[in-house]
This record gives C-alpha cells, sequence and structure tokens, in this order.
C-alpha cells in the first residue's frame, strides 16, 4: 500500500445522531460515506461511480479536544416587532424617539463542540499513482474550514506494518462487532456498519 499523511490544526466529525444536540463530542472515526466523500474530492472523476474504489485504509490520530462555541441560525425567517431609532418629523431641534416596527430575523442559538486538535489523518491506496495525485491536493473531514495538508512523502508499506501504526479506524462492513454509524447519502440512505479498531495510541501525546 502507498500511504498519505494529512495533518491540519483542529477538526471536527459530526456524529450522525447530534443533528440537534446543544453539545457535541467529535466523533473519532470516519464513516464510510466520509471516506467516499474525500475519494471523491480527491479524485472528481468518481463522481458518478458509487462506492469507495481508491481509499484502502485509513487511520485517525490527535492530541486531544477542545470545547468550542459557535453561533448558529435557522434557515427560517421568522417575524418580529424590534425596537430602532429614529429621528421625530417637524422638530426645530433633532428628538430621537423609539419605534417598534415589524422586520424579518433569523433565530440564532450557542451550540458547544468539542473540536479534534491537531489531527492526523493516514489514507492507504493500492497504487503509487493515486497517492501521487492525492499527495498534491488538501482535503477536509466534514466541514470545509477544517482544513488538512499533505506531507510531501508518500510512505510504502505492507498491511501489516499500516496495522502497526496508532489511530481510530472503522473497518467497514458487518459483524459481530459491527455498529451503526450513520445512513450514506451516496447510496440512497443505505445503513452504514463497521468495527471500530484502536491500538491504545490512537491520542498523539497519550
Amino acid at each position: 500500500m502507498y500511504v498519505v499523511t494529512y495533518k491540519g490544526k483542529f477538526a471536527f466529525i459530526k456524529p450522525w445522531t447530534a443533528v440537534r444536540d446543544g453539545e457535541t463530542f467529535s466523533q473519532q472515526f470516519l464513516t464510510p460515506s466520509i471516506i467516499e466523500g474525500i475519494e471523491k474530492k480527491l479524485f472528481p472523476e468518481m463522481l458518478q461511480q458509487v462506492g469507495i474504489h481508491k481509499i484502502v485504509r485509513h487511520k485517525l490520530t490527535y492530541d486531544a479536544m477542545d470545547m468550542q462555541q459557535e453561533v448558529t441560525q435557522t434557515r427560517g425567517w421568522d417575524t418580529a416587532r424590534v425596537e430602532k431609532v429614529v429621528a421625530k418629523e417637524d422638530t426645530l431641534f433633532q428628538e430621537l424617539e423609539i419605534k417598534k416596527q415589524k422586520a424579518f430575523v433569523r433565530p440564532r442559538s450557542i451550540l458547544k463542540r468539542n473540536i479534534l486538535l491537531n489531527p492526523t489523518l493516514l489514507l492507504a491506496f493500492t497504487t503509487e499513482e493515486d497517492a501521487l495525485h492525492a499527495v498534491r491536493q488538501h482535503i477536509c473531514l466534514c466541514r470545509n474550514e477544517d482544513i488538512l495538508l499533505p506531507e510531501v512523502e508518500v510512505k510504502e508499506m505492507s498491511e501489516e506494518e499500516f496495522n502497526q501504526l496508532n489511530g481510530f479506524e472503522l473497518r467497514f462492513g458487518d459483524s459481530s462487532e459491527s455498529i451503526l454509524v450513520g445512513f450514506n447519502r451516496f447510496q440512497n440512505s443505505q445503513p452504514m456498519k463497521g468495527w471500530i479498531e484502536i491500538d491504545g495510541k490512537s491520542l498523539i501525546n497519550g
């Protein structure tokens, strides 16, 4: 296998159950749909093909989690009466008064997110050509602002050597150890299942 290393300052992997949670911990593993999305970003010619074809393995590590607060707004608009300071008409000296006017507003709320600090993602490809193509591009995990940049070197290693690397990895498939990790938007919302492999040293500073 040919392995490309990506690193960034922070990242947030949104759990599929956390749509309305006020406080959310970042996932520590990547689902099949996330890996497929990364593959389609690196290889746009794969957009019309269903499934993962080039990325065969991955490993994710990070330093720690950090609590962040984010302000969000709803998609819909509400009507409300808001106060506005205006100048009175027909006065010798300018006087101000407060009037209530009807306006369209978007409600706001504050969410608490635990993001991954200094994440490192290893992607393994079957061919050197695919790895060299990937190493010239950046990726993001679940949010466009969470950019991971590649290291220059492409490392060749066996699957046994890859297994010894630190990190979290969701092995895709259905087994006695598998759990439901979401629904794949690339495959008509089919259930995604897999089991998590952890080597015990997945935290970089652990």
